[in-house]
């Protein structure tokens, strides 16, 4: 199944993707695809429903919401990708390295990327992002995750390197930029994609800039959720970006970042693409 919140900003409605023009709006069953109502049994509640029998609507007459509505956590995993992590000059990592960016970043996955005021090195990355379903805490193994995932996405994770890696402090100062996390196009649940060996790639105005697989990754998407659990509880709606493979602006030689008037295109096979402009902050 395809989850989706389509609509204008702050009043997007719940819908099922039923094809790849179509969907249903699901709004009389559950309110939004959100914490609270993910942890009453919004799914569930949905998939009993006859979809068939309903109304059905072309995507392309409205706006793609970021799937999930106001996670309460948006969590990164770094330099988790080996190649990514050898453009870098960095010695790949003995455990996962996470840390935060502000929710409030999170935004639909064709929705606008602002450059910060006089920015000079914001950055892309393609990520397949972790959709988390139900509570988790303290997880016994790896293999014990994928019970707490509600699903996959495409996050494209922007990263502004001066204020994440010049300036003193965590790298949450270069992540948390408004619209630095569109999210989309909508949630493929767990039940229906394996997400351990697929293709993922982000252009630049038509240039492709990173091409690569998730069996690149150093620490498999179960084993970061696991991991991240034993420290913090996860819960429903909470996204994990899970990294980025090598291609990154800052990873070129000479350097190739974003500075306004650029279209970034994401995409991930089995989920689908997101399609971004990229503008000066006004």
């Amino acid at each position: 199944m395809r989850i989706a919140r389509l609509g204008a900003f702050e009043a997007e409605r719940p819908a099922v993707i039923v094809s790849d023009q179509e969907a249903v709006f699901v709004d009389d069953l559950i309110a939004d695809w959100n914490r609270v109502e993910l942890e009453n049994g919004a799914l569930e509640k949905v998939r009993a429903a006859d979809l068939d029998s309903r109304a059905r609507v072309l995507i392309s007459d409205y706006r793609l919401g970021s799937p999930v509505a106001r996670p309460t956590k948006a969590i990164c995993v770094g330099l988790n990708y080996l190649q990514h992590a050898i453009e870098t000059g960095a010695t790949p990592p003995p455990e996962p390295i996470v840390f935060m960016k502000a929710p409030d970043t999170v935004i639909g996955g064709n929705d606008d990327i602002i450059i910060p005021p006089g920015s000079l090195k914001t950055d892309y990355e393609v990520e397949i992002c972790v959709v988390i379903g139900k509570s988790a805490l303290y997880l016994e193994s790896p293999a014990q995750a994928k019970e707490y995932i509600l699903g996959y996405t495409i996050s494209q994770d922007i990263s502004e390197r001066h204020w994440q890696i010049e300036r003193h402090g965590q790298w949450m100062k270069g992540k948390s930029f408004p619209s630095f996390n569109p999210v989309g196009p909508w949630i493929v649940t767990a039940d229906s994609f394996e997400p351990d060996d697929v293709r993922l790639w982000c252009k630049v105005d038509g240039e492709m800039r990173q091409d690569s697989r998730t069996n690149d990754l150093i620490f498999g998407i179960n084993h970061c959720v696991w991991y991240i659990s034993q420290f913090m509880e996860l819960k429903a709606g909470d996204i994990i970006n899970t990294g980025t493979p090598q291609g990154v602006g800052m990873g070129s030689n000479p350097t190739r970042y974003l500075l306004g008037g650029e279209v970034v295109e994401t995409g991930i096979e089995g989920i689908g693409e997101l399609r971004s402009q990229v503008r000066n902050y006004r």
